[in-house]
């Protein structure tokens, strides 16, 4: 509501201005209808406002104005000089009305009755009207209207100066320059970098605005098809590209109507099924890392996925194939297949199998995927994720042929040498295949495929791990040359063709660059992963437990340590002159930022740096490192360090003892807690969460306390730590959140907030 008041007092203003000349100009001349048309719609619209904003006395005001307006329009009346007094009259306690609303403060209403009952040509009333002059002060304007070509514009003088700062900062590397010039170029980074990101803020929207047209929409499509639904919304407010929100309508209405029209049950069929005859729609938004997803989750029928294979069986689109000896997620794939619907009968909604795969296709083009999770008898969640903004996309910049692509780094799972058993090529006929770490994949000759080199796959030595639709393929590149924030426009229609491009950029070399499309590729290849038919068996035994995968890499003393690979943004070497002590640390200049950087050894001497960007919501900090070794899982089992500093503890990994870096001692303010006397029990909530078993363990009990993932029969925990945000009340959980935001939050800890994890664990034992 208050974003509709805010426009409302905008709108108002702006009208305003340009009124109180009208309203004269019309007096002098009284033909002109299109002026007193112009004055007629602006208080009809402020009437209207008014109703829906609860503002009894700006209705009543414009209400009454209107009336006399409209008794003019139909020649009822003349507009003479005392009625278009008392029309300006009233225009003027409007504009003091929404100035006082803007600025908060109380504003009497004496005089009012007065001004209206001049409209109706008092003369009473008309001579102190006349004399009236305005009460309230206007207060400084603190919004403004722009257009989206003006902001279009900002954004892409914007990328220049990036470029620009980039392309100096490039050249000043190259050479000695003086102290004092980096000096100066290092605060107009930090410039250039806020100026970026408030640009980009002025992209963002509210969801909502994608949101506020679903209730009519649900409402008209459940009647036409004789349901009712209960329409929830949740995360309103999560910000999103404007570009991203107008390109997510489409997909958004289609799968909606989708729940209503297959998933619901009508009345009869859920009462006979033991639900409530309303179905209920969940529509939800939220904000994860640097992408947004979307949830759209209905109570319904789920997906029969035996049905889907009938029904694609009988189309006779099987291609050959025992569709029966798919996967469960392999067929629950099937619904994206091109034509099928599962209704028999054509309808206005559905039924002619145009359908799941125009979604995914529209979604998948604006680096987008799309994730089904399947209840049969229960219901149906989607789950779409999509990057922030169109606009400036992070990528990783590649090497091939001579030639420099690049490729979003969402689609990126991991870059490879290859070299040993672990990461392989091999051919399977003429066919190459690429083995990582036990998982074979798909291997696609990138320079073959775009024409710029002879396919010789088996021959290459880099290889980055692509994820797609369904599955991983693996793609053959010579260098890894560059990670950078691209600003991504439409590239010309015969490029964009070609199906394997994304957009064009422009980096700091100044050189264009394309973006790979990494879907259109797989296509492009022949590689589909719906098609696989994979055999799932489950042996017997004790459930597995749940593993934290973790980076083990050479650290610059030459240990070998490990550090958890959730918080690791990325790896990347950066020249060691960008690494200076200053401000009381020693600090790191990259992407036109200065990031605080870590280490446990000497970094002197060294032309290049290896550093990780460890991230974990707005929180970065840089860790230099000699060379990462591999991604490997941490075992359950922690030996805690026996004090609070840069190592968690140890494991054992291949017969060898590693060292565990404490997150919280690379992203948490100053750490170190008295402990506590005692065993007090912590419960720790770990469902879904492997993180909170595995790295808060040793610190809870290097801490003093005893740690579990479920208490003994007839023992009661003193804590119980857990993510779960529902809401549940209990005055022995600490909830713990990856928003750094929380810090000192008397509601939720932040995660790596060591002192403030210990003092709320402390607060509830004392409570206990």
């Amino acid at each position: 509501m208050d974003d509709l008041l805010q426009e409302f007092i905008a709108e108002t203003r702006e009208t305003l201005e340009a009124l109180s000349g009208e309203i004269v100009a019309w007096e002098a001349a009284p033909e002109d209808r299109g002026r007193l048309d112009a004055i007629f719609r602006f208080v009809h619209t402020v009437k209207g406002s008014c109703g829906f904003l609860d503002l009894p006395r700006l209705a009543r005001l414009s209400h009454a104005a209107e009336d006399v307006l409209a008794a003019v329009r139909s020649g009822d009346r003349s507009p003479d000089a005392p009625l278009v007094t008392a029309v300006l009259a009233i225009v003027d306690r409007i504009g003091e009305i929404v100035e006082a609303i803007d600025a908060g403060t109380a504003l009497d209403d004496s005089g009012e009755e007065l001004l209206i009952a001049a409209l109706d040509g008092s003369a009473e009333a008309a001579a102190p009207v006349a004399q009236q002059a305005p009460t309230a002060q206007r207060v400084a304007t603190r919004s403004v209207r722009l257009s989206t070509e003006l902001l279009d514009r900002m954004m892409s003088g914007m990328s220049d100066m990036v470029l620009a700062r980039n392309e100096l900062a490039r050249r000043m590397r190259d050479q000695q320059a003086d102290p004092a010039i980096e000096a100066a170029l290092d605060r107009l980074s930090l410039t250039v970098a806020e100026m970026r990101d408030t640009v980009t803020r002025t992209r963002m929207q509210k969801v909502d605005a994608l949101f506020s047209a679903l209730p009519r929409m649900v409402r008209d499509t459940a009647a036409e098809v004789g349901k009712s639904v209960q329409l929830v919304i949740e995360g309103a407010d999560v910000e999103l590209d404007r570009e991203m929100i107008e390109m997510m309508r489409d997909p958004l209405v289609h799968i909606i109507r989708n729940s209503i029209d297959h998933g619901i049950e009508s009345a009869d069929e859920r009462r006979a099924k033991g639900k409530r005859e309303v179905g209920r729609l969940v529509v939800s938004a939220r904000q994860s890392g640097n992408q947004i997803i979307i949830e759209i989750a209905d109570d319904g029928r789920g997906i029969d996925t035996d049905r889907l294979v009938r029904k694609l069986t009988a189309s006779g689109e099987t291609r050959g194939r025992d569709l029966s000896a798919l996967s469960e997620r392999a067929k629950l794939d099937l619904i994206f297949e091109p034509g099928l619907s599962t209704k028999d009968e054509v309808t206005a909604i559905s039924g002619r199998g145009v359908g799941m795969d125009v979604v995914r296709a529209n979604i998948e083009q604006i680096g987008g995927r799309i994730e089904l999770v399947n209840a049969l008898g229960r219901g149906l969640r989607i789950l779409i994720h999509v990057p922030l903004t169109l606009s400036i996309i992070p990528a990783i910049v590649i090497g091939i042929a001579g030639q420099r692509f690049a490729v979003t780094r969402q689609a990126i799972e991991e870059i490879v040498h290859v070299g040993g058993d672990a990461i392989r090529i091999d051919l399977l006929g003429d066919t190459a295949a690429a083995t990582v770490r036990d998982r074979r994949m798909p291997l696609i000759d990138l320079g073959a495929l775009l024409g710029l080199s002879p396919s010789k796959p088996a021959a290459a030595d880099m290889l980055a791990i692509i994820s797609a639709s369904g599955g991983s393929f693996a793609v053959a590149v010579d260098s890894v040359l560059d990670h950078e924030e691209l600003v991504i426009k439409p590239a010309s229609p015969a490029v964009m063709a070609a199906g394997i491009y994304a957009g064009q950029t422009l980096p700091d070399s100044g050189s264009p660059m394309l973006l790979l499309d990494c879907a259109g590729i797989a296509a492009e290849a022949g590689i589909n992963f719906t098609r696989d038919a994979v055999i799932e068996e489950e042996e017997p035994g004790e459930a597995v437990a749940a593993t934290v995968d973790a980076l083990l890499f050479e650290d610059l003393d030459g240990r070998r340590r490990a550090v958890p690979l959730a918080i690791i943004d990325r790896v990347e070497t950066v020249p060691a002159d960008t690494a200076r002590f200053s401000g009381g640390r020693m600090r790191l200049l990259i992407d036109g930022r200065i990031v605080p950087l870590a280490s446990l050894g000497d970094i002197a001497g060294r032309p290049d740096l290896a550093v990780l960007r460890i991230k974990d919501g707005e929180a970065e900090v840089a860790y230099a490192i000699a060379e990462p070794v591999d991604i490997v899982a941490v075992p359950s089992e922690i030996v805690p360090s026996v004090q609070a500093g840069p190592i968690l503890g140890v494991v054992t990994i291949d017969d060898e003892q590693i060292e565990l870096i404490d997150p919280q001692w690379l992203l948490g303010p100053d750490s170190g807690g008295s402990l506590q006397p005692g065993a007090p029990l912590c419960l720790i909530d770990s469902e879904g969460d492997a993180w909170i078993a595995t790295f808060l363990k040793p610190v809870l009990e290097a801490a003093g306390y005893r740690v579990a993932t479920s208490a003994a029969e007839g023992e009661q925990a003193a804590v119980i730590l857990t993510t779960d945000d529902s809401g549940r009340r209990d005055d022995r959980v600490v909830r713990l959140s990856n928003d750094r935001r929380d810090i000192g939050s008397a509601d939720r800890v932040y995660r790596y907030d060591r002192t403030g994890l210990l003092a709320a664990v402390a607060k509830r034992v004392e409570a206990a």
